[in-house]
């Protein structure tokens, strides 16, 4: 019998694989093998994922301005840490001549600088997790001030290293943090335009910073660069502090204080009536709609505190959008004295539904409740005598104020070491894996141009002066700003699509098609830039190619933090400190070893062909990663691999 399969990706034994998501439906549909539940949605039908809480403080209720304006005050400063990593590329020539070193020493302060990077995102996350990002992002902005001081001070080869692997701690909040941040803000169908977004501040400010420091460098001086990126920095402290609220939000069902008694009875019931096919009775109970919804346009839905544990458990998995704790089975009692139950899984529900649950699976049910069976009782299960609302103190809006606080207490009870070590963890998981070669690759050809720009464009038959090096990296902006448009874009379009397509399912898998145009454009930018700067061709021709690689690594960095992201919303925080920690230590800080005289032994021709080549090789493991995909989430969430490190 030939393997099921949805526009090619192979189905799972089961629906219950993190990531898979109901995006799409209409009214008749039973997606997800359980009951059509009601949902709030937008005016044109996306159901919002993950679903927003009652409370108005939810950062998910915030109005639309507040979020856009965190996000960009947060992607102006990822643009000025982005831009840090090039930031001298103009200036190595000046640089050596100040300290008296070898250019390929300078080259090395930026593989030191992105070590820095590394170091900072293993400090960063378990930090985030427990005290909250807030503060993380504010002592990032402190040390990242301090730094280019100390940078802009340094009166020794030495010292100028020390500050930059100082520097790369400082603006490694810039990279680990922001991606699980919009994931906390924002729903899963506006994800990958506000990725995009993010994206394309941190590659156009490594694309264009270079530029304008190419200025300050011919005119002022080397030195002068990072006093002036104080100045920015400090501004950028007051941005954050006033824009940027903690946007933790704790999304695990809370109960009231309740029996729980007739809530046991009515679930066993119920559960008896959906196996013998007896009749439900047509009363229902409507929960109250959202105090504060997220857009004007939104449709208030009704939603069963059973129905939104079995959706909760089915889309995320965890208990909030980052640094989640890998979900245990069953809750504890409540310090209020409520109890939440154990709730049949989805396959569960489903299996009632659908008369494939035995008798004997149901008696275990009821036992398991500490009940007997009932016979003949006709009970509708979503009237729970128990409520999964939030606590009242977060019914009341907060006030400007408030929301100012540097620290509201710690968020997680887990040891710092055990969550430090879960990015590492995420190795093993493949969709994580193939997400943190592509971010690497996409990032890291970038800096690897930045580390050559000085030794292809200053020297014959060129001979730019540095603000002519400069003006070089206008190609790849650009590239940058078309790419991310059209990866958020296009992205979503494709997802919505394939959506339609299959049901109104989302699966992660959707955004691989975009690995098609982001192995195409990188290999034949990366192969025609080493091959026309070789041959002497027009400076024109290099410097196309240049924004060619640009618009295809920002295509693919697009995509890899979407897909990783939407596959494991739970460990968003952990999977960005995987993908930024491969990128910086294992690409950005190895490549500096060695490729400044790889390039000067070889030539540029046989330099970017080879890494052409391994672009190519390594995205070609994108087939069977679409086809078995879901196969593979399943297994990870099988294994369990973070059980360990709760």
């Amino acid at each position: 019998m030939a393997p099921r399969h949805t526009l090619g990706v192979l189905d799972a034994d089961t629906d219950e694989v993190p990531g898979t998501v109901l995006l799409l439906s209409d009214t008749k549909q039973e997606p997800l093998g359980i009951d059509q539940i009601e949902r709030k949605r937008t005016a044109d039908g996306i159901i919002l994922v993950p679903q927003p809480d009652e409370s108005p403080n939810d950062p998910l209720n915030w109005p639309g301005w507040r979020r856009d304006c965190a996000l960009l005050s947060l992607g102006w400063h990822c643009m000025m840490g982005g831009g840090q990593t090039p930031i001298l590329a103009a200036g190595f020539n000046e640089v050596a001549a100040t300290f008296g070193v070898t250019i390929p020493q300078v080259a090395l302060t930026t593989g030191l600088y992105m070590l820095g990077l590394g170091i900072g995102c293993v400090i960063s996350s378990p930090t985030a997790l427990i005290f909250g990002k807030r503060p993380v992002y504010l002592a990032g902005v402190v040390l990242f001030l301090a730094a280019s001081v100390w940078a802009a001070a340094s009166k020794s080869y030495a010292s100028l290293v020390v500050a930059r692997i100082v520097m790369g701690v400082g603006v490694a909040p810039c990279e680990s943090l922001p991606s699980a941040t919009i994931a906390e803000i924002f729903f899963l169908h506006e994800r990958a335009y506000r990725i995009g977004i993010y994206t394309l501040l941190l590659l156009g400010g490594k694309n264009l910073i270079p530029l304008v420091s190419a200025v300050i460098i011919q005119a002022k001086g080397w030195r002068w660069v990072f006093w002036i990126v104080s100045i920015v920095v400090g501004f950028n402290f007051f941005l954050l502090f006033f824009f940027v609220p903690e946007t933790f939000w704790d999304r695990t069902p809370r109960p009231k204080q309740h029996s729980t008694r007739p809530s046991l009875i009515h679930r066993a019931a119920s559960s008896l009536s959906r196996a013998t096919g007896i009749s439900r009775d047509s009363k229902k109970r409507e929960v109250h709609a959202p105090h504060a919804v997220v857009e004007k346009d939104f449709r208030p839905q009704t939603e069963t505190p059973i129905s939104a544990e079995i959706e909760h458990r089915i889309t995320d998995g965890g208990r909030h959008a980052t640094f989640a704790e890998p979900m245990n089975e069953k809750h504890e009692e409540e310090e209020d004295g409520g109890v939440i139950e154990e709730v049949p899984t989805a396959r569960e529900v489903y299996q009632m539904d659908h008369g494939k649950t035995s008798r004997e699976s149901l008696d275990h049910y009821v036992r398991t409740e500490g009940l007997k069976p009932v016979e003949g009782v006709s009970v509708r299960p979503d009237i729970v005598h128990h409520d999964t609302d939030t606590e009242a103190h977060k019914m009341v809006p907060h006030t400007f104020r408030s929301t100012l606080k540097l620290y509201k207490g710690k968020q997680q009870t887990v040891a710092w070491w055990k969550a430090a070590f879960r990015p590492f963890v995420l190795f093993a998981y493949p969709a994580v894996l193939w997400s943190t070669v592509v971010y690497a690759f996409s990032i890291g050809w970038l800096i690897v141009l930045s580390e050559s720009v000085a030794h292809i464009y200053q020297t014959k038959p060129y001979n730019f002066s540095p603000l002519a090096t400069g003006l070089v990296y206008l190609s790849p902006f650009i590239g940058g700003v078309i790419g991310t448009a059209v990866a958020g874009k296009v992205s979503d379009i494709i997802v919505r699509f394939m959506a339609r397509r299959n049901g109104g399912i989302y699966e992660p898998e959707f955004r691989l098609v975009m690995a098609i145009p982001v192995a195409l454009c990188t290999a034949i930018g990366l192969m025609g830039f080493g091959w026309s700067a070789e041959n002497h061709d027009s400076w024109i021709v290099p410097t196309v190619f240049f924004g060619i690689i640009s618009f295809g690594c920002s295509l693919g960095s697009t995509t890899a933090i979407t897909f990783c992201v939407d596959s494991y919303r739970q460990f968003a925080g952990e999977a960005l400190v995987t993908l930024n920690f491969s990128k910086n230590v294992l690409h950005g800080f190895v490549f500096s070893l060695f490729f400044n005289h790889w390039l000067a032994d070889d030539g540029s021709k046989r330099v970017f062909a080879a890494l052409g080549a391994i672009q190519i090789g390594c995205l070609l493991f994108t087939i069977p990663l679409y086809m078995y995909g879901k196969r593979l989430r399943l297994w990870t969430v099988r294994k369990n691999m973070m059980a360990p490190f709760k």
